[in-house]
């Protein structure tokens, strides 16, 4: 073990990403903090009694802040920070509803997180995903290398396991990729996806594949329509706890995320969805995919797309 990891908000989403952590091993101290008095103490309580059990030996610590950044203390030091901090969707809000409430919190954290914790590599999950990420970078002031936004491993998750179902195979057995933003210009990659090394185009007709790629787009509403208050955490809190470890653990793996792009794809000053090779550093450099021409055009309308409501963010 080694290190010490801060996730900021306490809800469903950052309380099961702190307890994934945590039992993970692969960090000293597991810091998790919320404006709600009291909730973040007693949720580290509950999930460190579970250590005799589970088998694990992280310390976990809880801690409430204040508007004017008081109890940031406990992240002081941070190597990783996952931002959680936000509102939930509804039924019917879309992401980008969330834009003006969320951003007001997530500059607030970032400002103090880059005040307690300079040196730490940010994961951003706030919603409207993109826009909060781009938000976080210009708040801590961070090189944007160590400012990264999950959405992309969440996304080929469900992808794959909408494949996985509709063909009735493991999903160990199914690759997929999704590239693009995390919303309507989100650009599933069917050319890069296999079963059992076959291609997937070869296995689903193009309507089947369709409805699949566009189940994918909408996986995150499907859920909030069926829960009716809240949204996803499991599988979100997975994919922030595996981002987490890759840094932590300077692993070096390959994974589709939230970076910053500076002229691969031609595209340049933008926040996007990629694949991007994970270290201590961050982002250690973004990985080019091979796409098909449509695919292509359709990544860099998404880059087009994002990018008009990253630069909307500067003045939130």
């Amino acid at each position: 073990m080694a290190g010490k990891v801060a996730v900021i908000g306490a809800g469903f989403y950052g309380s099961t990403t702190a307890q994934r952590l945590a039992e993970s091993g692969a960090f000293d101290t597991v810091v998790l903090t919320d404006v709600i008095e009291g909730r973040a103490e007693g949720l580290a309580l509950d999930i460190g009694q579970a250590r005799p059990i589970e088998g694990f030996e992280t310390r976990l610590v809880g801690r409430t802040t204040g508007p004017s950044g008081e109890g940031y203390e406990a992240v002081d030091g941070a190597d990783v920070v996952v931002v959680t901090a936000g509102l939930p969707r509804k039924p019917g809000m879309s992401r980008l509803d969330l834009l003006e409430t969320n951003a007001k919190i997530v500059r607030q954290v970032s400002e103090n997180v880059a005040r307690h914790a300079p040196d730490a590599v940010v994961i951003v999950v706030s919603n409207p995903l993109d826009e909060m990420t781009a938000l976080a970078r210009l708040a801590t002031g961070f090189p944007p290398q160590r400012v990264i936004g999950q959405a992309g491993i969440l996304d080929t998750a469900r992808f794959a396991t909408f494949v996985a179902d509709e063909l009735g195979v493991p999903c160990s057995s199914v690759r997929t990729l999704t590239l693009g933003s995390h919303g309507d210009t989100m650009v599933p990659v069917p050319s890069r996806s296999t079963v059992d090394g076959r291609p997937l185009v070869e296995l689903l007709d193009a309507e089947t594949l369709d409805e699949i790629v566009e189940r994918t787009r909408s996986g995150g509403g499907e859920i909030v329509a069926l829960l009716k208050t809240g949204s996803a955490y499991y599988a979100p809190s997975a994919a922030a706890a595996q981002m987490a470890r890759a840094v932590v653990e300077d692993s070096g793996v390959v994974l589709p995320v939230c970076a910053w792009l500076d002229g691969e794809y031609g595209l340049s000053g933008v926040y996007l969805g990629v694949e991007a090779e994970l270290g201590a550093g961050g982002v250690r450099r973004v990985v080019p995919t091979p796409l098909t021409d449509d695919e292509l055009a359709a990544l860099r309308e998404a880059a087009e797309t994002v990018r008009a409501k990253q630069e909307q963010i500067a003045g939130l």
